[in-house]
């Protein structure tokens, strides 16, 4: 067994291990105290992906307005945003890469509010933040991230709601099989909290695989890059029951003819792969594990290491 699909299984209890900490409950005492009036999120890869979910959950729950951070205004330009009544939040599996810590820095000596979700809280990012939520998920040797992502995931939505019934369905959903599925290509759609699943489902699968994978919102697909699809065009749906639900069925009526495969736990006239129901909100924690299986599954039969993916290491120092 590889280190990926080792790493794929202890998501359950790593998420587990992650709410019991008291590093979460401080970090959403601080918000409630400051009451910022925005957000802005720094990360890379698939800590990106897990920002965008926090734009969601932050976005839903608290009525903020969320950003991406711009770390090339910090480490290129020399230039540095205004950070006044922010939640700034960095999240990196390994706290290293120098352009998330700057801006995470910068908003600290400006008396902002910031808070650090990696798995080494001893690292620039943690040295740089306020408050320091350690996923404590162990070493992960696989260089894609699997239990780390959803480790974010999990800290993310603590912050915000009651998560403790995950775990449970993460593990029920570990137990279901996915189908034997290759791409040459692929687009990957998903929207509202699964924005950045469908991004990280693309992401997993491009690292892997080595084949380009495109992800979009369901919306933004249909706005333009429908045009590529032909018969047979292969695309992969984040579906699960809720309010975007009627988006994608959508989307498959105007792709009708394409190859087209949803996870999802409703009827939908398409290849489905079953997935777990919890709360909409809650899905992506659940909805990525038939995607990171899915791109495991593809790279093992194309004979790849899926340890160590071509190019790839695990951690990237970017300025």
């Amino acid at each position: 067994m590889s280190h990926a699909e080792r790493e794929m299984a202890e998501q359950p209890e790593v998420l587990e291990r992650l709410l019991r900490s008291r590093e979460i409950a401080a970090a959403a005492e601080a918000i409630a105290a400051r009451r910022p009036r925005f957000a802005v999120i720094a990360a890379r890869g698939s800590s990106d992906n897990a920002a965008r979910y926090a734009q969601h959950v932050f976005g839903r729950f608290w009525g903020l307005p969320v950003a991406l951070a711009t770390p090339s205004l910090h480490t290129l330009y020399d230039a540095s945003p205004r950070y006044d009544d922010a939640l700034v939040l960095g999240i990196s599996q390994s706290g290293a890469s120098p352009d998330v810590a700057a801006v995470v820095r910068a908003a600290s000596d400006q008396g902002a509010l910031t808070i650090a979700i990696t798995n080494e809280p001893d690292s620039a990012l943690g040295g740089a933040a306020r408050h320091v939520i350690a996923l404590n998920t162990g070493p992960e040797r696989s260089v894609a991230a699997t239990k780390t992502y959803t480790a974010s995931l999990g800290a993310i939505a603590a912050l915000a709601g009651d998560v403790s019934a995950i775990p449970e369905a993460m593990a029920r959903q570990l137990e279901r099989t996915v189908p034997a599925l290759d791409w040459s290509r692929l687009v990957v759609v998903g929207r509202g909290a699964n924005y950045g699943t469908a991004f990280e489902a693309a992401l997993k699968i491009s690292e892997l695989t080595g084949v380009v994978a495109a992800p979009y919102s369901s919306a933004d697909f249909l706005h333009g890059p429908i045009a590529v699809v032909e018969p047979g065009f292969p695309i992969l749906a984040i579906a699960p029951s809720g309010p975007t639900l009627d988006g994608i069925r959508e989307l498959l009526e105007a792709a009708s003819d394409a190859d087209i495969t949803a996870i999802t736990d409703a009827e939908l006239r398409c290849r489905t792969i079953a997935l777990e129901r919890v709360p909409e909100w809650l899905s992506p924690l659940v909805a990525v594990i038939p995607a990171q299986q899915l791109a495991i599954g593809a790279a093992q039969r194309l004979g790849r290491d899926v340890d160590r993916p071509h190019g790839l290491q695990k951690v990237t120092l970017t300025t």
